[in-house]
């Protein structure tokens, strides 16, 4: 009878290590693989060394209004926002896009919705969740994009087969 649970044993213990040495060698082989076929994006090849910054995209600052990508999509700034001081006591873009000065600078008023607290109650001024406007809102630059985009407007598309 001990003979037979010994037997049992050994078995399962090859077999064990038969799985994991087959575990081991399947992720080696799906880690190099994902390292052939996944480009590298930012960074140097070898993670700890040292590599020099690549410079600041320049803004696009034409003052053009862009058309949105998609439903409520927050506007991009088409204009440079550098030096522009975004705190809790003070928000440069207000100077130009709070109601009462949109008529005087000609700059389009910040939506309804940032006046709204969020129990939905309307406020006399922007909303303290709403005042930092760089959480949402990015200025357009001339980056390049990192990957490729074959992105087309949801109004351009046509049905299948059609061109």
């Amino acid at each position: 009878m001990r003979s037979q649970n010994r037997t049992r044993v050994t078995l399962f213990r090859w077999s064990s290590l038969g799985i994991a040495a087959l575990a081991a060698g399947a992720v080696a082989f799906a880690a190099a693989y994902a390292q052939e076929i996944v480009p590298r994006l930012t960074g140097a090849a070898h993670p700890m060394k040292d590599v020099a910054a690549s410079p600041l995209p320049s803004p696009v600052v034409d003052d053009q209004r862009r058309m949105r990508n998609y439903p409520e999509q927050p506007p991009i700034i088409p204009h440079s926002i550098d030096g522009y001081q975004i705190s809790l006591n003070a928000n440069r873009c207000l100077e130009c896009h709070r109601r009462q000065y949109t008529d005087h600078v000609r700059a389009p008023m910040i939506s309804i919705t940032h006046f709204q607290d969020r129990d939905g109650q309307m406020l006399a001024d922007v909303a303290p969740r709403r005042h930092n406007c760089t959480a949402c809102h990015v200025q357009q630059t001339d980056a390049k994009p990192l990957v490729e985009n074959d992105f087309r407007d949801m109004l351009n598309l046509l049905p299948v087969g059609e061109k």
